[in-house]
């Protein structure tokens, strides 16, 4: 079967197609035909070894399929199910791929492949940052930084359906003028706008909560963007691993909280995993989250997909094709 690998970390050019052999499924596990496979910034993370992995390696950790063959003791799927998966493990690169059966769930039959392969991990961690890490109610103002990206798309329409005033900080006017469209209330461009100073005169005091994948560029300024009591999200590093701060910095500008989630601690179960996934299946039907069509590359042009991903040339949400 075709597969992409890694032999060391690095750029996008380390990363290789390849042909390997099946692999059965064992106690508690199933072999998924992948129909279409999710690319997502903690795949770049892999491969350039921010997140370290035993080389030589697989990458990614999403993807939507059929079950083609089952191993002893597997009762949540059968043969012929339409499944997907975003919690590993690593190696969904590929056209086929053995998962456990706790880290996949069923597909609506109501879903396409590429669609859910392009939301499930997006859509899941969007789900945990508003109802989890801070439960976003009704009035409150929440700032979104890479608006306009996978998760971003999918939170801005998620916390407009709960009520939210949502300031989505974006890379240009294009990409102002999508998340526009899907409801943000006001959007902020780094480098026209100074980020916290247009978070304060928009909402008087500061943001509630402030959601940052960007890391690095942008971690002071979403700090500087909070009233006292509010919170920090800090969830991706796409511009690199922020600067450390010390505790006081947080007492100085209002008794702030700071957390650094990630999705496999909010769903660590079978019943989290399917809690989360329902929730983001059952706003995807209701119409309040539409999931963009996304950008799809061939399995062979994983290195391109990267070389976009990074370069921010994308919007939306992109899939492997195998």
């Amino acid at each position: 079967m075709k597969v992409i690998r890694i032999e060391a970390n690095g750029g996008p050019d380390v990363i290789a197609l390849t042909d390997i052999a099946e692999r059965e499924p064992g106690l508690g596990e199933v072999l998924v035909r992948n129909h279409a496979i999710g690319v997502n910034f903690i795949d770049v993370y892999h491969r350039t070894g921010l997140y370290k992995n035993a080389l030589p390696t697989g990458l990614g950790l999403e993807a939507a399929g059929i079950v083609e063959a089952i191993g002893d003791g597997v009762t949540r799927f059968g043969v012929g199910d339409r499944i997907v998966y975003a919690n590993g493990p690593i190696g969904a690169y590929a056209e086929v791929h053995v998962v456990k059966q706790t880290q996949a769930v069923k597909l609506p039959d109501a879903i396409p492949f590429d669609i859910a392969a392009a939301s499930l991990l997006k859509g899941m961690t969007a789900r945990f940052l508003l109802r989890k890490t801070f439960r976003v109610e009704r009035g409150h103002f929440v700032v979104i930084h890479a608006a306009a990206g996978g998760v971003g798309q999918i939170a801005v329409q998620w916390a407009k359906h709960l009520g939210a005033n949502v300031i989505a900080v974006v890379g240009n006017h294009a990409k102002a003028k999508i998340v526009r469209g899907l409801g943000a209330d006001h959007t902020i461009i780094p480098g026209r706008d100074d980020i916290a100073a247009r978070v304060r005169e928009i909402t008087g005091v500061g943001a509630h909560v402030v959601y940052d994948s960007v890391g690095k560029d942008t971690f002071l300024a979403s700090l500087d963007s909070l009233r006292s009591l509010g919170m920090m999200v800090s969830f991706g590093n796409a511009s690199g691993p922020p600067e450390a701060i010390a505790p006081s910095a947080l007492q100085q500008r209002g008794s702030l909280f700071l957390t650094r989630p990630t999705l496999f601690h909010y769903t660590a179960t079978v019943e989290q995993l399917d809690e989360t996934a329902g929730d983001l299946f059952d706003v995807i039907a209701s119409g309040a989250v539409t999931i963009a069509p996304p950008t799809r590359y061939a399995l062979a042009d994983a290195a391109q997909a990267h070389r976009d991903l990074e370069a921010r040339k994308t919007t939306g949400s992109l899939v492997l094709i195998p």
